[in-house]
């Protein structure tokens, strides 16, 4: 499997197999970001000059620690996470990995504080978003709205294992994933990209307005 090979070349992260571990023991879905998707996302970050990033859906850290190092100690990660056990872990984990002074967790329905975020006139970056499969088309929205001129916007698990491709597979998660991706290739307002690699991610800058 070339996935496995490439993963091969690179030493073990004490940090990240520490959030994985951490994960796997609290019963919690082992479902966080391909470790070459999260190197990327630190790469994107760093090279960006992103200091205000957006994760949507937190899960437990191991992203939020790849968002992290991207910015070093000169930025700040905001993270939607529904469930507080989870935030907890997660906070957990990036605190260890020292930037849990650099991290806030707004627990709730992600739509919600997206809201929130959007009535105080806060501004981003870079948005990560790992979240409900059928919440991609609103959280896409609000990415745009959120975005300042240049913000880079990245979303994991875009092919949900091929489903996407498959006109048999017609679940809300499918149709939603759908939708998500054909907008994100269409949408006028951003440059953007899907990558087939692990389970698919979509990366794209959103424009200036007059751009």
């Amino acid at each position: 499997m070339i996935e496995q090979y490439i993963e091969e070349l690179y030493p073990a992260d004490a940090d990240l197999e520490r959030a994985s571990k951490g994960i796997r023991e609290a019963g919690m879905p082992e479902i966080s970001i391909a470790p070459g998707y999260g190197r990327l996302l630190t790469m994107l970050v760093r090279m960006s000059g992103a200091k205000e990033v957006l994760e949507i859906g937190a899960l437990g850290g191991y992203s939020g620690i790849c968002l992290c190092r991207g910015f070093g100690q000169g930025g700040r990660l905001t993270s939607l996470e529904l469930e507080q056990r989870f935030a907890d872990v997660a906070q957990e984990h990036v605190s260890q990995a020292g930037f849990g002074g650099q991290t806030t967790y707004r627990i709730g329905d992600a739509k919600q504080s997206l809201a929130a975020l959007v009535e105080e006139g806060r501004k981003f970056d870079f948005f990560f978003i790992d979240a409900d499969k059928e919440g991609y088309p609103l959280y896409l929205d609000y990415a745009i709205q959120l975005a300042n001129p240049g913000a880079i916007i990245a979303a994991d698990n875009v092919l949900l294992r091929g489903r996407v491709a498959d006109p048999a597979k017609n679940s809300s998660s499918v149709v939603a994933m759908r939708t998500f991706n054909e907008r994100f290739a269409a949408d006028e307002r951003l440059d953007s990209l899907i990558l087939s690699a692990y389970d698919g991610l979509a990366l794209a800058v959103v424009k200036p307005v007059n751009g």
